[in-house]
C-alpha cells in the first residue's frame, strides 16, 4: 500500500514538472516571439537636448527589454548616413510629416520618430503587435501633449501623450481591413502642395526691384556702348546666370543650417513668421521708404560700372554673383520661407531638386526682362516706371510675403 502510494506520488511529481516545463517553455517561446535584436538610431550630435534624450531615457529603455546591439549615426555630419536615411524612409514610405528630427529603426517592425515616451516604447517591445509594422512620433522636445501613430496604412492618429498605444492598436485592428496603404506619399506633397508653392513662391521672389535694377542699368549700359543684340543677351545670360548661383549658394547653406539644429519644423515655423515680419517692413517702406530699417540695399551703380567697363565674361559674371549676394536682404524673405518649408516637408535629396527648380523661377523675370530689351526706349521706359512706382511695388511685395507666411503656418506646419 505504502509502495503504491510512493509510485502514484512518483508520476504526480512528474506530471507536474512536465506541465510546469510546458509552462514555461511556452512563456519563452512568447518571450522570443516578442524579442528584438537591433535598434539604429539616426541622430544629429549637435542636439544637445536629443542627445540627453538619447543617453539617459531612450538607450536603457531598449537595454532594459532586450536589445543589446544599439547602432548610433549622425546624419548631419557624416553625410552617407543623411543618404541612408533618406533611402530608409523612401522604402517605408513615410510621409515627411511623419519624419521626426531623429528617429530609430528597431528590427523591420518598430520606427520611432523624436522623443517618443518610455510607456510607448515599452509597450511596443514588451506585447504583442497586431501591425505588420508601426511607426509612432512626438517631435517635441519638451511639454508635449500628444503623439502620432501610424500602421503605414491610413492616416495617422494623434493621442495624448499618457495614452497607451494599445489605443492605436485596437482601432487599427478594427479598421485594419478598410485603411488604404498609400501608392506614394512623395508625389502626393510634390505636385498636390509643394510644387505650386515653390513655383509661384520663386517667380513672385524673382520680381524684386533690386536685381531688376542694376540689370536695367547694365542694359543700358551695354547700349552706349553700341554692342548688337545677340551680345546683349549672351553677356546679360551671364549675369543672370551668377545670380542664380549665387542664390543657390545662399540657400544650400540655410538648409545646412536648418539641418544642423535638427529642428527642421521649428525651423519652417519661425522662417513663416520671419517672412511675415519682412512683410511688414515693405509695407512700412510704402509709407516712410527708406527710414528707420529697410531691406533695400544701398547698390553702389559706380561700382558695378567699374567692373562692367571690362566687358569680360568674368567681370560680368562677378557683378552678377555681387548682386546676387547683396540683394538677398531685399528679395530674400520669401527664400527662407520657403527653405524652411522643405526642411521640414522633404527629404534632402528632393528638397535639392526643389532648390534648384525655386532658383530657376527665381531668375525666369530676369530672363523674361532681358529679351524684352531690345531697344533703348524699353530700357528708359522700364527705368522711368520702376523710379515711379518704386513704392508700390514694395506694398506688393509686403502682401504677398505676409500671405505666404500665414499660408505655409495654416496649411503647412
Amino acid at each position: 500500500m505504502i509502495a503504491r502510494s510512493k509510485k502514484s506520488m512518483k508520476i504526480a511529481c512528474i506530471l507536474m514538472s512536465v506541465f510546469f516545463l510546458t509552462i514555461l517553455s511556452s512563456i519563452q517561446i512568447s518571450a522570443q516571439e516578442h524579442s528584438y535584436e537591433t535598434a539604429t538610431i539616426y541622430y544629429n550630435e549637435a542636439c544637445t537636448m536629443c542627445a540627453m534624450y538619447i543617453k539617459q531615457e531612450l538607450i536603457p529603455t531598449l537595454e532594459e527589454n532586450g536589445i543589446q546591439n544599439i547602432i548610433k549615426k549622425d546624419y548631419v555630419n557624416e553625410k552617407e548616413n543623411r543618404v541612408e536615411l533618406n533611402k530608409l524612409n523612401e522604402k517605408y514610405n513615410v510621409p515627411p510629416a511623419l519624419q521626426g528630427h531623429f528617429v530609430v529603426f528597431i528590427d523591420d517592425k518598430i520606427v520611432l520618430g523624436g522623443h517618443v515616451p518610455k510607456h510607448v516604447i515599452v509597450d511596443l517591445l514588451s506585447k504583442e503587435i497586431e501591425v505588420d509594422k508601426i511607426l509612432v512620433l512626438q517631435d517635441e522636445m519638451q511639454n508635449a501633449e500628444s503623439y502620432f501613430a501610424w500602421g503605414f496604412k491610413g492616416e495617422a492618429q494623434e493621442y495624448e501623450i499618457d495614452a497607451p498605444i494599445q489605443n492605436y492598436i485596437d482601432w487599427y485592428e478594427e479598421n485594419k481591413d478598410s485603411l488604404i496603404v498609400p501608392e506614394n506619399y512623395e508625389d502626393y506633397w510634390n505636385f498636390a502642395k509643394l510644387f505650386p508653392m515653390v513655383t509661384i513662391g520663386g517667380f513672385l521672389d524673382g520680381l524684386n526691384p533690386c536685381a531688376f535694377a542694376v540689370l536695367l542699368f547694365f542694359v543700358a549700359f551695354l547700349f552706349t556702348l553700341n554692342r548688337l543684340k545677340k551680345d546683349i543677351l549672351k553677356i546679360g545670360f551671364v549675369y543672370i546666370l551668377a545670380i542664380y548661383i549665387a542664390y543657390v549658394l545662399i540657400g544650400l547653406g540655410i538648409v545646412q543650417a536648418f539641418i544642423f539644429t535638427g529642428q527642421e519644423h521649428l525651423m519652417a515655423k519661425i522662417s513663416s513668421y520671419l517672412v511675415i515680419l519682412l512683410g511688414l517692413i515693405n509695407i512700412k517702406d510704402y509709407f516712410w521708404y527708406g527710414k528707420g530699417i529697410t531691406l533695400s540695399p544701398n547698390i553702389r551703380m559706380g561700382f558695378y560700372k567699374k567692373w562692367l567697363q571690362k566687358l569680360t565674361i568674368p567681370s560680368v559674371f562677378f557683378v552678377g554673383f555681387l548682386v546676387g549676394l547683396c540683394t538677398f536682404p531685399c528679395s530674400g524673405g520669401i527664400y527662407v520661407a520657403i527653405l524652411g518649408l522643405l526642411s521640414a516637408k522633404t527629404t534632402y535629396t528632393q528638397g535639392l531638386y526643389y532648390l534648384f527648380y525655386y532658383n530657376f523661377m527665381f531668375v525666369l523675370p530676369l530672363v523674361i526682362t532681358l529679351f524684352f530689351l531690345s531697344n533703348k526706349k524699353t530700357v528708359g521706359t522700364l527705368l522711368v516706371k520702376m523710379g515711379e512706382h518704386k513704392r508700390m511695388l514694395k506694398l506688393i511685395t509686403g502682401i504677398i510675403m505676409i500671405a505666404l507666411g500665414i499660408i505655409i503656418l495654416v496649411w503647412f506646419v
